[in-house]
C-alpha cells in the first residue's frame, strides 16, 4: 500500500468511526479463559455493530465467547485488514437476551449487522464499552496508534 505519510490522530479517529459505522461489519473477537493455570485464547469472527458509543455483538449464550465474557468481562476486537486495522480493547457493559432487548437495540443491530438474531434461539446482545482503541496502516503509523485510552478519545 502506498501512502503519503502517517495520518493525523484526528484523521485516524474519523477513519475509525467511519469504519465502525459501516453496515455488515465483521470483527475478530478475542476472549480468554484460564485452564489448569494457563491462559487459553479464544478467537471468533462475529458481526459487529457500533452505536456511536458502544460496540454490540450477538452471541449464543452457551458459546465459549459468552462464557469467557461473562467471567472475565473483557474482549479484544480486530476490525479491518492487517494494513488498515482497528484494535479495540473493550469491557462488558451489558448482556440482554434477544427476547428482552429494547426495540431500539434490536432494530439497530438488525439493520447494521444485516442479520437479526431475534430469529435464533439462545442468543443475547452483548454491549461492550471501548476502553482503548488503536488504529494503524503501516509502520509509519505505529507511533501514535492509540486513539482512545481509558474510554476517552485522545484528539
Amino acid at each position: 500500500m502506498t501512502t503519503t505519510g502517517p495520518r493525523t490522530a484526528g484523521q485516524r479517529i474519523a477513519d475509525t468511526l467511519d469504519l465502525l459505522a459501516r453496515p455488515a461489519l465483521d470483527a475478530w473477537v478475542a476472549t480468554a479463559d484460564v485452564v489448569d493455570g494457563a491462559a487459553r485464547a479464544h478467537l471468533v469472527p462475529l458481526s459487529l455493530v457500533w452505536t456511536g458509543e458502544r460496540l454490540v455483538i450477538a452471541i449464543e449464550l452457551r458459546s465459549v465467547t459468552a462464557r469467557n465474557l461473562l467471567r472475565d468481562r473483557s474482549a479484544r476486537l480486530g476490525v479491518g485488514p492487517t494494513r488498515d486495522v482497528v484494535m479495540v480493547d473493550a469491557v462488558l457493559e451489558d448482556v440482554v437476551a434477544v427476547g428482552d432487548a429494547p426495540a431500539a437495540l434490536a432494530d439497530t443491530y438488525a439493520a447494521q449487522a444485516d442479520w437479526d438474531p431475534r430469529t435464533a434461539d439462545g442468543y443475547a446482545y452483548v454491549v461492550l464499552r471501548p476502553e482503548r482503541v488503536q488504529a494503524w496502516r503501516e509502520s509509519d503509523e505505529l507511533a501514535g496508534r492509540t486513539l482512545m485510552r481509558d474510554g476517552r478519545w485522545l484528539a
